[in-house]
This record gives C-alpha cells, structure tokens and sequence, in this order.
C-alpha cells in the first residue's frame, strides 16, 4: 500500500477543489465538442491497438476552442517555430504531453512539435538548431533562450516500413494527412500522449481515445502495455510518473504489466534512469512519485537505502508517528511545480505556510548550495540529509538550527529563528533523538557542524557501493540490489 502523509484540511480541501473544477471544466467542455467526443462501445478495453485492425470509430476531430485551448496559451518560442515550418509549406502539429496538459488546464513542463519537414530541412530553415539522437533523433531548435525539441513523421515512417497498413489500404473518406498522423500516434507510448493539435485550423486530432482517457484520469498503453514495456521498460518510469503528477489511474493490463517487468528497470543506463528520477522529484509530485516506486518495489533499486528505510518504517508505524522522509517531500512538492521547478525564491513564501521548520529545511538545502556545482537535482541535497540523520539521529534544536543558520545566512538570526520555532513538537523516528531542550549556544554550534559533515558523508553513501553496501547493512534481511543509480550524476555535482 503506497505512503500516504498527513495534509493540513486546508491545503487538502483546496487541492481537491481544484481537481475537481478541472476535471467538470474539462467535462463539460468534451460534452459540448459534439457526439463525435461520445465513448463508443469499445472504451473498456485496456490496450487501444490490435494487430491487423485499425479501429476507425476511435478516430475523432475536435474544435480546440470549444475544449478551452487556444493559440495564446502556446508559448512564444514554439509558435515562432511553428509558424517559420508552416510559411514553408510544411504541416507542424503540437504533439504528446504539452496537448494532454492544456486539455487538463495544467501548464506543460515543454512543446513538442511533430512537422512532415525532414530533420535536415527543419535544420535548414533554424541558424541556432542540431539534430541529436540516434535511434529516433529529432532537431533542437534554439529561439529566444528557450530550446524547442522538433521530431519529423519521416522519422517514424523509416521506423514503420513493415507495418502491415498502406495507404492505399485506407477506406475512402480518409485522406493521408489523417494515414500520416494516425501511424505516428501508434508508436507513442499511452494513450493521453497521442493527440495532435494544429493551432492554425483549431483541431484536436484524437485516433486512440485519448480524450476519453483525459476525461476518465485512466492511463493506458497504445499497444498492449507488457509489449510496450517489453519495447522500452522506461516507459515503466515514464508511466509512474505520470500517474503521479497527473493523479492517474493504471488500466488493470497495465498494472499488471508494472508488477511484472518492473525488474526490468536495472537494464537502463544510469543517465537514463537519472533522468527519469529527476522528472519524478523535481516538478511537483516528489512524494507520490515515491509512494508508486515503492509500491511497484523500484524504488530499492533507484534509491536502495531508501527503499529500505521505508520498508523498515512501515513494520514499526504507530498511528502517533510519521515518516520524515515524506514528510520532507510533501513539503518539497508544496513549493515545485512543471513551470517553477525546485530553484523558486522561497522567502516571500515562507511566512504563508503552515509549518516553516520544514520549509526552511528545504531551503537549507537548496539556495545554500555548498553541497553542489549546479542546482540540476537539488533532491539529492535532500536525500543527503536524511540520510544524515538516519546514520546519526540527532536533537530537534541542532536540526532546526542547521536548517535556519543556511537559510538565513547569519549564525545569530538561525539560532533565534530556530530557538522560537523550537516550541513546536518536532518528533520523527529514527531521525530526531530528542526534544527540543535547551542547549547552550557553544554546544549547538559544535553540533550544528557535525550535522552538516554527516551530509556531507552522506553524498558518498549515494554516490559509492561500497559505502551503499555498508549502511544497507542497518537493515537486515531487506535485499540490496548494488545499483548505485545517481552516482555517475552526483558525483559530478559534488564539491570534493
């Protein structure tokens, strides 16, 4: 069962207030799209593509604006690239994920765009442009400091030459540029990631019942889900991920499917699964994220101690007890979110939270970067310090001051900072060894320093096995899998 923390009623109500006037927004604005929007008999069936059949009655034609999307809500740099494509003649459509979060009212993290330019011309027509990739390259545009990524139809129809499906197979009524986008959808990895909008003509392009699997929250795989992820198990990453940040629900294949190939995981590369980690926990959906990697038993092999951390503390949970690690989280995802990734001024939100001891943790780790050549991960700064405190607890005050000290900047205002917040009970175990009694100034100083040498220490435990092998030692009889997934990465942020 994943780790669900305590939320304040408050905050808990508005979230769901929220969520629940985005959805009746987006509801009702489907239900207004026309009859061609209804679900069909087939909706229930959990993966969309069966072999030798193209299921026609999915394919729908939408009006954006009667969805609420418009041109105004696509940023500035991806509109001029669409529209430099489009003067030359070439088809550019809004592809994936950006399509999926405008139809959610959510701000997307970045525009995809999908042209029937080669790469070569898409390069062409950009001074400040590269195609990467070899497997499936697509073209980095650079435009007014932002980078803009660029895939090509010819792309995939290299991709797809022994697809059973022709064009001149196509029934009448249907016209290539509907053969073009439809073949393009089906290697997509879900079904929410497969719409097309053109903004030039307002329409929404839907061949798999994305819009429907929008509406109902559901998250389901484009071709049966084992298939896909035998295809690409980042998908698995890729899939908790979005439930996670979307609130979404697994199809029962596609659960299934996780629980089954989860192992499968370890033969990614690690930049890979570091990259995957860190859309996880930087953008906003931190602590469920981790809950799902627990819960589908992946976590122990992206972050082993971890894993085994909450393993542990979930056989010992008493109703009177939390678990600081998620805590720390929930609070993390509180102040991140896709457009505002964890590298947000924090102080002017401080005084408006409930519970400033944490917030100002987060903020140690973050703004104070002592720990970090780049503020890239800046959740590791926070694993770090967990980890500290799990290999040595220590006294509420001396972490409420090491917190304070950073965020302030001066030892004098932390401490008092830290010494009026100190009547607010601070009890976690195994982490804090005792309440918050007083301390002489001499001795806090002195422990102050020791907590912030033990994260210190604490990078090598993330970043070396050896080190990782020694402290999943704390925790017999919990497997280890030896994979040291963020070292390569971390180990290039740390100042040695």
């Amino acid at each position: 069962m994943a780790i669900r923390t305590t939320r304040t009623g408050q905050n808990a109500l508005l979230s769901h207030l929220r969520a629940l006037l985005t959805l009746q927004r987006f509801n009702h604005n489907l239900a207004e799209a026309g009859s061609q929007a209804q679900p069909n008999a087939n909706v229930g069936s959990d993966s969309v593509s069966q072999q030798g059949r193209i299921e026609f009655s999915k394919w729908r034609k939408m009006d954006s604006r009667t969805l609420g999307i418009t041109r105004s809500m696509i940023s500035w740099p991806s509109w001029i690239v669409m529209k430099v494509l489009q003067s030359k003649g070439f088809e550019v459509y809004l592809v994936g994920g950006c399509v999926r979060d405008l139809l959610l009212n959510r701000i997307p993290k970045d525009f995809d765009l999908i042209t029937t330019a080669a790469l070569k011309q898409i390069r062409k027509q950009f001074h400040h442009s590269e195609i990467v990739g070899r497997r499936f390259p697509i073209c980095r545009v650079h435009v007014k400091g932002s980078v803009i990524e660029v895939s090509s139809f010819e792309t995939v129809a290299q991709h797809a030459e022994k697809e059973k499906f022709l064009f001149s197979q196509m029934p009448k009524g249907c016209d290539k540029k509907d053969f073009t986008r439809w073949r393009n959808c089906m290697h997509r990895d879900f079904t929410i990631n497969s719409l097309f909008f053109d903004p030039f003509v307002n329409k929404i392009y839907d061949y798999a019942n994305g819009m429907m699997d929008i509406r109902s929250l559901k998250l389901r795989t484009l071709i049966p889900a084992e298939l896909s992820f035998k295809e690409d198990c980042a998908r698995i990453l890729r899939c908790l991920r979005l439930a996670a940040r979307l609130s979404l629900s697994f199809s029962k294949e596609t659960e299934a499917a996780i629980r089954k190939l989860s192992p499968s995981i370890n033969n990614l590369n690690k930049s890979r699964m570091i990259m995957e980690l860190n859309y996880m926990l930087s953008y906003g959906a931190a602590e469920s994220s981790l809950c799902l990697l627990w819960r589908f038993n992946m976590l122990d092999i992206l972050l082993p101690v971890h894993a085994a951390y909450l393993d542990q503390q979930t056989r010992k949970q008493s109703g009177q007890s939390s678990i600081m690690l998620m805590k720390l989280f929930f609070q993390l995802d509180k102040l991140v979110t896709c457009d505002r990734p964890s590298d947000c001024i924090l102080c002017s939100i401080l005084s408006i939270l409930d519970q400033p001891k944490y917030i100002a943790l987060l903020e140690a780790l973050w703004i104070r970067a002592y720990y970090f050549r780049s503020s890239y991960i800046k959740w590791v700064g926070l694993l770090a310090f967990h980890l500290g405190l799990l290999n040595k607890p220590q006294h509420a005050l001396v972490v409420l001051t090491f917190a304070s000290v950073l965020y302030h900047g001066n030892w004098k205002e932390g401490v008092k900072f830290a010494r009026q917040n100190a009547q607010t009970p601070l009890s976690f175990v195994p982490e804090i060894s005792e309440a918050c009694e007083f301390i002489s100034d001499d001795e806090l100083a002195e422990r102050v320093i020791q907590l912030a040498s033990l994260v210190q220490d604490s990078i090598d435990i993330l970043t070396d096995e050896d080190s990782l092998l020694e402290t999943m030692a704390r925790f017999p009889g919990l497997p280890c899998s030896g994979v040291v997934s963020i070292s390569s990465l971390v180990s290039s942020l740390c100042i040695q």
